[in-house]
């Protein structure tokens, strides 16, 4: 107690004391920070350029590159993707060609182990090797501006020195290693829906097979053919699988809509006032600082006209967008672009037959550095027809073959589509574009529309690649890539209307072409088709309030079945009530939207959980993955049926496993401790939007996150949306009036959080504000000698 009177003393001292360490260390943390800004005003002399390049960028950070000469422009692009995202290019890079362990430590050395049985470096440097003089020398000017761009920061980029570690300057094959990143992201490295679809045909009866795993149904919407059939309630009971000893498994399920996929739709000019197409784009893909997305716009050589839309980092090439004659974007196919190949060995073990006899396994060794640790050996097992990736569910070894291992599979091709004029013209690109397998949907001026298929088919002889079969024999096999003359392809249809979001397009001879690797269920793009068709007339604002639609039609049934379920149910009145005044929509203010749809998820857990049960018996880590998207017909078949043979065990009636399913959401929901009326969609819906080292560091979120605000939108809706997923830009854009064009996207142009860029446009991206897709008023301008 004597000492009270000298704290007391000194108190206000030790406080501002304590304050001005505090303040200085944010002002040293802000002067760290500012060191490794890009450059945006000025003149720089590069030493390269054969012309001066001016690029000019407006508020948001958008630039707008001003050249005759596209070698400058592409050196231009470089030099903005190194200064705005260099650490995002380098994830990519690193990623794809399993190398992220040098960078980040132990905790990626499982990945690297993995994407290194691909050997994509390698191959990366093979197809840079096969590419077209042009196209070599554009991409060498891009990879000097890249490296120009990185070296003419006042400091290395921020990420590098919170992590200790030097930027590696950049290569051609890197470039490429960029598009093989997006095959990791919209295709399975591993074959992942062909290695379940053909475990669960050989091992489940053949009715239970049908039922639960049905390759369609009303949800439908193609643009070639027609939805399936109803499917038929089997007579095998579901309690066939289980052993007496068997605890049944349950496993969460998310939503079976929540894939990397997107939205994709063009009218023709007999549908809008000025007689010129308009395409909306919206690609679906994981939410993180910053977006995937750098957007950007440079002039055309010899023309008067420009190109915009969005670039991926790490390459020259506008990957959708408008060249002012034609505009272009893409969605996800869903397509079978790969197959398994079980493999026949010898006695011993050591080797593999092939129509040419027994052939000993390459085996090639690749070194994983690792930050802070010694170095991991790989090897990796090589066949004829691909790497040995794993085994099946009899224990046979599995080669991988896969359009991404070849010359065809990656290429910058996408280039040429600046230089098209017409929509055939850029739908003749598609059988060259070596990018994963897109639908590729097209405008032009003229009002001319089209789709096709981006990307190289494999032209398959002996099966149709819908199960994994031996190729041993030499009687199944690759012929080589099917010619551009057989492509899929729909051009000016009599409707002026074309549609696609990832679920199947075709049906016939086209969809024997295509395959099947997990197709949506339909329903998001059936509610797009069915909005095409109910106006005759568009504008850009149209085709953007149908990107924003939220209207939960697909879910209507369920919501009427859970207001039957709980008819006469006193002890559930309140939620009742939430149910029936829901708003039909997947509104941030609805409870009962977030019921209804939690609700249909867990019934499909709980239903199908035997069926999981029974294959992890085979294959202990078994999940349903993309089998699950066509689980809502047999569910709603269920739901309505009750059928007994098909009852979960554990519950001794269809209303104990359905009220057994509400009351499992009802009581995770309130965890929140929050009155009911505010457990509402957007509390479940909020978003989750981080910079990569945010997630590992989590104090980092305090500035580089962006907002944790409720999202409007879900799955099964055009307004596809989640936490961590969604739309990661929205492009509506009619080709020769992009001035009238929208584009906004998630966060915003810089990765350096205090760039005046840094999360500028996200807040037009939340509220899907028609923000413009055209460069606004100059704010910066920045010329390269």
């Amino acid at each position: 107690m004597t000492n009270f009177p000298f704290f007391k003393r000194y108190f206000s001292t030790l406080l501002l004391g304590f304050g001005v360490i505090i303040l200085l260390f944010f002002i040293a943390a802000w002067l760290w920070l500012r060191q490794s800004l890009p450059i945006l005003d000025g003149i720089i002399t590069t030493g390269e350029l054969k012309e001066a390049v001016v690029i000019e960028r407006d508020t948001q950070g958008i630039p707008l590159i001003h050249s005759e000469n596209r070698s400058s422009s592409a050196y231009a692009l470089g030099f903005l993707h190194a200064q705005e995202r260099f650490f995002q290019m380098d994830l990519l890079r690193r990623s794809s060609a399993g190398e992220l362990s040098e960078l980040l430590g132990s905790s990626t050395v499982k990945h690297d182990q993995k994407v290194r049985l691909h050997q994509f470096r390698q191959r990366a440097e093979r197809n840079i090797s096969a590419m077209p003089v042009e196209q070599k020398s554009l991409l060498d000017q891009y990879v000097k501006g890249v490296n120009f761009g990185l070296n003419n920061l006042a400091a290395k980029p921020w990420e590098y020195l919170l992590l200790g570690q030097e930027p590696r300057p950049w290569s051609s094959a890197d470039s490429l290693l960029t598009i093989y990143s997006m095959y990791l992201t919209l295709q399975s490295e591993r074959g992942s829906y062909e290695f379940r679809d053909t475990a669960l045909a050989e091992l489940l009866p053949a009715d239970l097979y049908a039922f639960y795993f049905p390759k369609g149904g009303r949800w439908d919407a193609p643009l070639f053919g027609e939805p399936r059939k109803k499917v038929s309630i089997p007579e095998t009971p579901i309690s066939s699988l289980l052993e007496k000893q068997d605890s049944i498994v349950y496993q969460p399920m998310e939503s079976d809509d929540k894939i990397y996929g997107s939205n994709n739709w063009v009218i023709g000019g007999s549908l809008t006032a000025h007689g010129g197409a308009i395409l909306a784009n919206d690609m679906h893909l994981g939410l993180s600082v910053p977006n995937i997305w750098y957007r950007a716009g440079w002039s055309i050589p010899g023309s008067n006209r420009f190109i915009r839309g969005v670039t991926l980092p790490g390459g020259p090439i506008m990957v959708a967008g408008s060249n002012e004659l034609v505009a272009w974007g893409f969605t996800n196919t869903g397509g079978d672009w790969s197959d398994l190949i079980p493999l026949e060995l010898s006695e011993d073990g050591d080797q593999y037959k092939t129509p040419d006899g027994w052939r000993n396994f390459g085996l090639k060794t690749e070194s994983i550095a690792i930050k802070g640790d010694d170095p991991k050996v790989v090897e990796v097992r090589t066949t004829i027809w691909g790497p040995v990736i794993g085994t099946n569910h009899r224990g046979a070894p599995l080669a991988f073959r896969w359009v991404a291992h070849d010359i065809p599979g990656g290429n910058m091709n996408l280039l040429s589509m600046e230089a098209v004029r017409t929509a055939e013209e850029a739908l003749n690109l598609g059988p060259s574009i070596g990018i994963p397998h897109q639908n590729l949907v097209v405008g032009d001026s003229e009002g001319n529309i089209g789709w096709s298929v981006a990307g190289a088919i494999p032209k398959r002889v002996g099966f149709d690649g819908s199960r994994s079969v031996s190729w041993a024999d030499g009687n199944a096999y690759w012929d080589g890539y099917i010619s551009a003359q057989e492509y899929p392809r729909l051009y000016n249809p009599e409707s002026a209307r074309i549609w696609s979001a990832n679920a199947r397009i075709v049906d016939g001879d086209y969809l024997k072409l295509m395959g099947n690797h997990g197709y949506a269920l339909g329903a998001r793009q059936q509610q797009i088709r069915d909005r095409l068709f109910a106006q005759e007339t568009f504008n850009e604002r149209d085709l953007l309030k149908i990107q924003l639609d939220d209207q939960a039609l697909f879910l209507e049934r369920w919501q009427q079945h859970l207001l039957s379920l709980l008819e006469d149910q006193e002890d559930y009145r309140e939620i009742n009530d939430q149910i029936q005044n829901w708003g039909g929509r997947a509104s941030v203010d609805s409870v009962g939207y977030r019921i209804v749809r939690n609700y249909r998820l867990k019934l499909m857990e709980l239903t199908t959980a035997p069926i999981l049960t029974y294959m992890r018996r085979h294959q202990p880590n078994f999940s349903f993955g993309q089998l699950k998207r066509q689980f809502e017909y047999p569910l709603w078949e269920m739901a309505q049926n009750e059928p007994q043979q098909l009852l979960n065990p554990d519950f001794e009636s269809w209303n104990a496993i359905k009220l057994a399913a509400l009351d499992q959401v009802l009581e995770k929901m309130s965890r929140s401790n929050q009155p009911l009326k505010r457990q509402s969609w957007g509390a479940e819906n909020m978003a989750k939007i981080q910079h990569p080292l945010g997630k590992a560091i989590p104090p980092l979120n305090w500035f580089l996150a962006m907002p944790a605000e409720p999202l409007e939108g879900d799955t099964h809706m055009p307004r596809f949306q989640s936490p961590t997923h969604g739309a990661s830009q929205r492009l509506v854009v009619s080709p020769g009036r992009d001035s009238h064009g929208i584009f906004h996207m998630a966060t915003g142009q810089s990765a350096h959080p205090l760039s005046p860029f840094f999360g500028n446009g996200h807040k037009d991206w939340t509220e899907g504000n028609a923000s413009p897709l055209a460069k606004r008023e100059t704010r910066y301008r920045l010329t390269l000698n």
